[in-house]
């Protein structure tokens, strides 16, 4: 929680005036016993009515200037917490987007988004309440208990017994529920990502009619945090019945003693009735105080968590290269590149060597889990190799600043995700100065150009979020559009034409050939028709290069691509 308190430094001002006009309003507070004294013993006792107007009409400005004094530093702490949590969701935020894909996958989203999400709002509240109370409460036990010394001595030891007592019994519950709310929040964790891998699978769910199947381990997983939640409810439960227990046992003392000085008359009944008043005021203080205590621990556990995110530092290491100079005919060299996930048991990539001249188209081909994603991952350095050196222009990638590499790069992942907006905004992710006629351009190589005249607006039509109004094959052609516009010197198509007819994937291949700026062009594909005119054809067969070469070459000495050339062109295997 210590590294988070720096968001607080620009809210000094508020963290300073929140409390202390909460110490204001509770002085007139214990003010209010001594006033009702007054009342009772004075104006009651002597029937002086002009005197119980009078005190009746101080009440009343107590009254007020403890409402404004309570509005005021709920004002101030309401803005302090507010601000708060807004710098830390940024920083949160900014720091995600700093952390590699490696510790992206191994935190995983769920988390990340709880962290974003319900965590830092639980924060937002118990830094707002802390500000309120917790000068307040302990402000009002103890004052309560000194101005009971001022109305009677042997009556106030009484409160010297109790408030320690009190002050075991909230803090011990305290420290019982800490590390339980710690698993509290992990079974949430658990629950929020089996409702995103739900939600994100919801058609292939039903496609396959596992409703029943997901409802059940939902309902597991949602039964373990219930009985977390229950279990810890149950403990915390424990703080008011005991306190109010101990409450009313002090209180019992105080009027017995104090029924006992009246009839003595060592102290009047307005006296005794201040020494009860003040004895309520502590309860209701301390059931605060404990309901604080619970919604700082809450904080406190979801605060560790949110610092668990920010102290995660990103494994990918960025130098400072100011340009890339273009100065070698190799402009991609994998030189025996390894790579293996975090957690993985084994590798992914092994040994995995070739050249890339300026220009060249190269054709990535492979079986399932190959290795193909993984190879052209390395290359915008998605992922940092294991072992070997991939290298740009002659030198290292990892030699580069991610945003002088990334800049040179345009890619294409499996998966077309847009954003909402409209075509035109997510076009100019590629390039932010875009003209019209560069956007055009794009579109048009990237065989869009049909059906984005077909939408009303054309450029400026509405895609929804993750382009539900559109289809795959749309999709596919506007994320490919998008990372034409940057006019790369490298171009990744990480089988981004799945979704497109062969005649579509044959002319989109020859556009991007036709383009005015020479690019280097990887294509991954299952499909061997996507790439049997590659200038040069990388075979990947578990994670190992099992052949490189031109169509006709590997045809002709490779098994691994012929088996899969043949298998989708089974007349030219007799």
């Amino acid at each position: 929680m210590k590294k988070l308190l720096v968001y607080l430094k620009d809210y000094k001002k508020e963290c300073l005036l929140g409390p202390l006009f909460k110490l204001l309003e509770a002085s007139f507070e214990l003010l209010v016993p001594l006033v009702m004294a007054a009342i009772i013993d004075t104006g009651i006792g002597n029937h002086d009515k002009s005197y119980i107007i009078k005190m009746g009409g101080v009440l009343v400005l107590l009254g007020i200037v403890g409402l404004a004094s309570a509005i005021t530093a709920q004002y101030f702490a309401a803005k302090a917490a507010v601000g708060f949590s807004t710098k830390l969701r940024y920083a949160l935020f900014e720091h995600i987007q700093s952390l590699s894909f490696t510790e992206l996958d191994t935190i995983g989203t769920s988390t990340l988004i709880t962290r974003m999400t319900s965590d830092i709002n639980q924060v937002q509240s118990g830094v707002n309440m802390f500000l309120r109370l917790f000068l307040r409460s302990p402000f009002i036990v103890f004052g309560a208990m000194i101005m009971a010394f001022t109305v009677n001595v042997k009556a106030a030891l009484i409160f010297v017994v109790t408030i320690p007592a009190l002050a075991f019994i909230v803090f011990g519950i305290m420290r019982i529920t800490i590390p339980l709310y710690k698993k509290v929040q992990t079974s949430l964790d658990r629950v929020l990502g089996k409702t995103r891998e739900n939600l994100t699978g919801v058609r292939v769910i039903r496609a396959f009619n596992k409703q029943e199947n997901e409802i059940a381990q939902f309902d597991e997983q949602n039964q373990t945090l219930t009985s977390w939640q229950i279990f810890v409810g149950r403990i915390s439960a424990l703080t008011n019945p005991l306190t109010f227990i101990l409450v009313n046992l002090a209180t019992a003392a105080i009027l017995w003693t104090g029924a006992i000085q009246v009839h003595t008359g060592i102290i009047k009944q307005g006296e005794l009735i201040a020494l009860v008043n003040y004895m309520s005021q502590i309860l209701v203080e301390l059931v605060k105080l404990a309901n604080l205590i619970i919604l700082v621990t809450k904080a406190l556990a979801c605060a560790n968590r949110i610092e668990g995110i920010l102290s995660t530092e990103s494994s990918m290491i960025q130098n400072g290269v100011d340009k890339m100079e273009e100065t070698e005919d190799i402009i991609v060299e994998f030189d025996h590149v390894s790579l293996k996930y975090k957690g993985a048991g084994g590798e992914s990539l092994t040994d995995v060597t070739f050249q890339v001249r300026r220009g060249e188209t190269i054709g990535i081909i492979g079986g399932t889990g190959s290795g193909k994603s993984s190879l052209v991952n390395l290359i915008p350095r998605f992922y940092d190799v294991t072992s070997g050196e991939v290298r740009m222009n002659g030198k290292n990638v990892q030699s580069y600043p991610l945003k002088i590499l990334r800049e040179q790069i345009g890619i294409v992942l499996q998966k077309a995700v847009l954003f909402k907006g409209t075509i035109r905004e997510n076009l100019l992710w590629g390039k932010g100065d875009a003209t019209e006629e560069e956007l055009m351009e794009a579109i048009e190589a990237s065989q869009s150009k049909e059906f984005v005249e077909q939408k009303a607006g054309k450029l400026d039509f509405f895609i929804e979020q993750n382009g539900r109004n559109l289809s795959g094959g749309q999709k596919q052609r506007l994320t490919i559009a998008r990372a034409l516009v940057r006019k790369p010197e490298i171009l990744i198509l990480d089988d981004s034409a799945s979704a497109l007819d062969f005649a579509t994937d044959a002319r989109l291949r020859k556009a991007i050939r036709s383009l005015q700026k020479q690019m280097t062009v990887f294509i991954v594909s299952q499909r061997a028709a996507s790439i049997q005119f590659a200038d040069k054809i990388v075979v990947l067969d578990d994670g190992c290069v099992a052949g490189i070469g031109t169509h006709d070459e590997l045809l002709a000495d490779c098994s691994v691509y012929q088996e899969i050339y043949y298998s989708q062109f089974p007349k030219e295997a007799n």
